[in-house]
């Protein structure tokens, strides 16, 4: 076998012009990108910017509108609370003259009611001498001898004529006194006549003149119930 070779002269003057101008090449495309990632920094941080101050814009917006939305139930709330108090107080003023007003006419109806019953109580307690103390009443009003006439009811009669024997005892001068039964006075009612003059005991009329003057005071529509 023959193990035999050759050999050549090695070139080492040659020259690799096209490793050189690829070597250039990617110096400038990465020169280049790196300008282009310089500019997408850029403009990624001004957008981060413009995104922060975005986002601070409407958290202040938000907040302005939630400030403000608070304000208005708070606002709404109060005018409610007041509108209430209002309403309240107007109920209680209400009820407080109503109130008033009952307690009022109550009381008036029982004034009125004591009033009634006092003054023709005289007459109902004891007619006979309310009678006889009108007829006093109207002596010392006349002179000596002045005739007298007693107009009672026809069940009044005797116990006034009873009453004037009694005073007529009593009595040093002469009574000219004479008892006319009278049907159309009610019982306990009388009529003193004399010729100047004259004197009524009559319960109604009475009761009506009391009531008059205390409906003046205390005025309760048409007053007490019998």
């Amino acid at each position: 076998m023959d193990l035999s070779f050759s050999t050549k002269p090695f070139g080492f003057d040659r020259v690799f012009t096209a490793r050189e101008a690829n070597r250039t090449v990617d110096h400038e495309d990465t020169i280049s990108l790196v300008i282009k990632v310089e500019a997408l920094e850029d403009e990624l941080a001004h957008l981060r910017k413009m995104q922060n101050e975005e986002l601070a814009r409407a958290r202040a917006d938000a907040f302005q509108a939630g400030l403000d939305a608070a304000r208005s139930d708070r606002d709404n709330a109060l005018l409610a609370a007041m509108d209430a108090l209002h309403a309240g107080v107007e109920g209680m003023v209400e009820e407080r003259a109503d109130f008033r007003a009952d307690t009022a006419r109550e009381a008036a109806e029982l004034v009125l009611a004591v009033a009634q019953h006092l003054a023709g109580h005289p007459l109902l307690a004891s007619p006979a001498q309310a009678i006889d103390d009108a007829i006093g009443r109207a002596l010392a009003q006349v002179a000596r001898g002045t005739e007298l006439v007693v107009r009672v009811h026809p069940d009044m009669a005797e116990q006034i004529e009873e009453r004037i024997a009694a005073r007529q005892a009593n009595d040093r001068r002469r009574l000219n006194l004479h008892v006319t039964h009278d049907p159309s006075l009610a019982s306990g009612d009388a009529r003193i006549e004399w010729d100047e003059g004259g004197l009524t005991l009559d319960r109604a009329m009475r009761e009506d003149a009391v009531l008059r003057e205390l409906n003046n005071l205390f005025p309760v529509g048409d007053g007490p119930a019998d």
